[in-house]
């Protein structure tokens, strides 16, 4: 029952008034019957493991866990066999409190979010520029595929025309002249479309290698974050709570704990800023290229300069496939 309570609280928030009871949640009746037990008679640790997390009193806006507080309105004193159940289920919570310290901490709003508002910036920056150019990139390949429509078309035009070009005397020249036009139309749309199908290639890189890698890392760094917080928070309530001895062990453990996941977030925040500026440099210098090379090889096709189409693609270092290899020779290896 504990996986299924856990799995539907993780997805939703829950609000919390300030006198520390859960607020009834309309949608979800069952939802909230089935917290307010785990939290007074603890998870049953044969199921699965929840946290407790340092909730100390009701001002941490969650129900106490060895208060017995019930849901309901029963005014029989408690018993010692209701005390000893008490006590057990707070040992149980205090045993597998940090298994999901991290995201009931930031979903019942213990504690406050590090925020680092420069980095989280470029990190929305990136996020919006990715979704930009998968946009681009979408459309360049529905370019090449038009393109490449096109050829055929012209292709099987050009010979239509050269078998009419022969079998009518009359209009032969007409006919001829159409046909090798077709065929000078077909070279230059070939050109082309080895200039754009190298134009998305490497559109495609960017987005889903380079940048794709970065976001890996921003996720990694959040998930730090998260962490992070979470388990400042629990130290920063155990340092506040009462001293004795077997305070002073939990206060030593938490420190020790907080100490290697700050460790991990400043470092995961070191990585993220720096792949930021490497990204952004590299970003640059491939669209500093790649769109000069769109525009010189577009304008030279519509221009019919077959001269600067070719002079384009040798400029960018790239070669096409040999005559009478198979086509799409481009769409291909897109």
């Amino acid at each position: 029952m504990t996986d299924g309570i856990l799995g539907k609280a993780a997805t939703m928030e829950i609000p919390i008034h300030g006198n520390g009871e859960a607020r009834q949640l309309p949608e979800d009746d069952g939802l909230e019957q089935d917290l307010q037990q785990v939290m007074v008679s603890g998870p049953n640790l044969n199921e699965t493991s929840i946290v407790s997390g340092g909730y100390g009193g009701s001002g941490d806006g969650l129900i106490p866990t060895g208060s017995g507080r019930h849901p309901s309105h029963s005014t029989t004193p408690a018993g010692p066999g209701d005390e000893v159940a008490r006590g057990i289920a707070g040992e149980k919570f205090d045993i597998v409190k940090k298994w999901d310290i991290v995201v009931w901490g930031e979903r019942f709003g213990r504690g406050s979010r590090t925020v680092d508002l420069e980095l989280e910036l470029q990190i929305e920056l990136l996020r919006e520029t990715k979704r930009k150019y998968e946009s681009v990139l979408q459309l360049g390949r529905a370019l090449t595929a038009h393109l490449y429509s096109l050829l055929q078309t012209q292709h099987a035009l050009g010979d239509a025309f050269a078998d009419l070009s022969q079998k009518s005397p009359e209009l032969q020249e007409e006919f001829g002249y159409n046909a090798e036009t077709q065929k000078l139309l077909c070279k230059n749309g070939e050109t082309l479309l080895g200039a754009v199908n190298f134009f998305v290639s490497s559109i495609n890189t960017l987005v889903t290698k380079t940048m794709e890698d970065t976001l890996m890392t921003v996720k990694q760094y959040e998930a730090a974050r998260l962490e992070y917080d979470a388990y400042r928070t629990d130290l920063e309530e155990l340092s506040l709570g009462p001293r004795d001895a077997g305070t002073r062990g939990r206060l030593e453990s938490a420190q020790a704990t907080f100490q290697a996941h700050r460790d991990k977030y400043e470092k995961l925040r070191g990585d993220v800023a720096i792949k930021l500026k490497f990204l952004e440099e590299n970003k640059i210098k491939v669209m500093h290229k790649q769109l000069l090379l769109f525009h010189n090889a577009v304008s030279a096709y519509f221009a019919g300069n077959q001269k600067q189409l070719e002079q384009t693609l040798q400029q960018f270092n790239i070669k096409l496939r040999p005559p009478g290899a198979e086509k799409p020779s481009w769409l291909e290896e897109q």
